[in-house]
């Protein structure tokens, strides 16, 4: 499975959990793994291993976020473009293997996919700016 697929499943799951108040993570992912095709058990185990580290570090992204947005709230954010954001804060400050710049890419085409074209500029916008206070380079060597 392709990184993007990836982050494309990353992304369906944090926004069926988001809509699912008050499910906790393992059933959401018990549902999520009832109802999800995957061709290979490594892809299965891929997935899983991001959910896992990003729901360890989600409200602390939460946070980013909600620093991040003017005169806005993360809760107001549209969803679709909120799960974007964590996955793609999460990236940046969690995944070393991967360029924040691939990260960011990446981020914007999946919105510009699943919401709209202004999604992909304010998401675009958004990781920019953590990127920049993150320290780290856009384009760095990786591991």
């Amino acid at each position: 499975m392709s990184r993007r697929k990836i982050r494309e499943r990353i992304v369906q799951f944090l926004y069926q959990w988001e809509m699912s108040k008050g499910i906790g993570f393992e059933e959401m992912l018990r549902h999520f793994w009832d109802f999800s095709q995957f061709d290979q058990k490594e892809d299965r185990q891929q997935v899983e291993q991001w959910l896992r580290a990003i729901a360890q570090h989600k409200e602390e992204i939460e946070k980013k976020i909600n620093s991040y947005v003017k005169n806005w709230s993360v809760d107001r954010l549209a969803l679709v473009d909120k799960c974007i954001l964590i996955m793609g804060i999460y990236e940046i400050f969690y995944r070393k293997d991967i360029p924040p710049a691939v990260s960011i890419n990446e981020s914007v085409e999946i919105a510009k996919k699943y919401s709209t074209e202004e999604s992909g500029k304010f998401v675009n916008g958004i990781l920019d700016s953590v990127l920049k206070d993150s320290g780290r380079k856009a384009w760095v060597s990786c591991p």
